[in-house]
């Protein structure tokens, strides 16, 4: 079989291997490049009023408790809390996957909304799916993108190499004697 016959068998096969779980990551990736675009992703960011943070621990904490849909009880409900000291607020993750946007210097509520892009970023990863999933499937689906893409330009210069390569008749030659 000739290489060329069998890469094309090759980059047919591989495609129809990686189908699905490509899908899963062009898709999932093109959320996550359009999240700050898109509010039912990622939560927009509110400007808080001063610019270095003033507030205690427990003023976030009483801040976040005073938003139901948090969920937030304890300091054990807080999976981390972002401090954005230009825009003059603090963005808690809560372990929901809620987002409550406080102002560093007053403690006021901003914002709260549901956040998911972590969601996203799990699918699009596929830990999401299993453990084992991102590894053994989202990991081997990216190794063959990889090897789509070097069979795809093989694929694509081919002809042009066979063209350069095939012996020139002298016809060609008188019309074309630059490119000899």
């Amino acid at each position: 079989m000739k290489f060329s016959a069998f890469n094309r068998k090759l980059h047919r096969w591989i495609a129809f291997l990686a189908a699905l779980p490509i899908l899963v990551i062009v898709c999932s990736g093109i959320l996550l490049q359009l999240k700050k675009a898109f509010p039912w992703v990622q939560p927009p960011e509110q400007r808080g009023g001063g610019v270095a943070p003033t507030i205690s621990f427990d003023q976030i904490l009483r801040a976040c408790q005073s938003v139901p849909e948090a969920g937030v009880k304890t300091w054990e409900d807080v999976n981390r809390i972002d401090v954005r000291v230009s825009k003059g607020m603090l963005k808690v993750w809560c372990m929901n996957n809620w987002e409550v946007q406080i102002d560093s210097t007053t403690g006021k509520v901003l914002q709260a909304a549901y956040r998911r892009s972590d969601l996203i970023e799990a699918i699009h990863d596929g830990s999401w799916f299993h453990d084992a999933a991102k590894y053994w499937l989202f990991l081997p689906a990216g190794v063959c993108l990889l090897a789509l893409w070097g069979t795809g330009i093989y694929l694509f210069v081919l002809p042009y190499w066979v063209m350069w390569r095939r012996p020139k008749t002298a016809a060609w030659k008188e019309r074309h004697p630059r490119a000899v």
